[in-house]
């Protein structure tokens, strides 16, 4: 991941973008501890897109910030963009002011 500082427009609009309908996913440490290697589910952002434009959007902003996004996916008539890892995750929660 490079850790590049985005512009102030590109964080606005990220920031627009996750309160709109963005959500956090978090990892659930108990059941990590429960389920050891079977549980593979980890923290994640993922950031909600209502064409395909506008999911191509979301991926330039990201890559802008230096973020890696994970293989976007559609879902009912929208798109699905995620930020997979706890150190990803961090930095968009502290860049975009959610944290």
């Amino acid at each position: 991941m490079v850790k590049a500082k985005p512009n102030r427009e590109s964080l606005k609009e990220l920031r627009r973008l996750f309160r709109r309908n963005g959500y956090v996913r978090k990892q659930n440490r108990a059941r990590l501890a429960a389920d050891g290697r079977d549980y593979k589910k980890g923290d994640e952002v993922r950031l909600v897109a209502n064409s395909m434009a506008e999911l191509r959007l979301v991926r330039r902003l990201l890559r802008q910030a230096g973020f890696k996004a994970g293989k976007h996916f559609a879902k009912g008539h929208q798109w699905r963009q995620p930020l997979y890892g706890r150190e990803q995750v961090s930095r968009f929660l502290t860049l975009i002011g959610e944290v």
